[in-house]
């Protein structure tokens, strides 16, 4: 009896964590919704083709009086880097997650700046 009850009690605490992983489960299989501030940087996921990611990644740019510095191409990812006035670097990375979609991470400074990712990420999406 006491083996059961020890058992019940470690299921019990990791219900918990299964339910957060369910949670990001769901959200990922939604598709494009709600930017999320992971690991210093903004990410979301958009209803667009990988391509016109990128245009509207540098036509938000462009609009915030922000130039591409670098640009880097492969396959299935893009980088697009610039620089604010105070020094900060800014990273888009584009990624190609199906012919109609795209994942957007944006990164700005080394420690990460949110305000100023969800501007630009706010930019973006509305030359999408």
């Amino acid at each position: 009896m006491f083996k059961k009850l020890v058992i019940f009690v470690i299921l019990l605490a990791l219900v918990p964590c299964l339910c957060g992983c369910f949670v990001l489960l769901a959200g990922a299989a939604g598709g494009a919704g709600t930017a999320a501030w992971l690991s210093n940087k903004l990410t979301q996921e958009v209803n667009a083709p990988f391509e016109k990611s990128i245009e509207a990644t540098k036509s938000a740019l462009k609009s915030l009086k922000l130039y591409v510095e670098k640009e880097i191409r492969k396959d299935n990812v893009a980088q697009i880097m610039s620089n604010y006035s105070d020094g900060k670097t800014i990273w888009i990375d584009i990624h190609r997650l199906t012919t109609k979609t795209s994942r957007i991470e944006v990164r700005v400074g080394v420690a990460g700046d949110e305000e100023a990712a969800r501007k630009i990420m706010d930019k973006i999406l509305r030359y999408l």
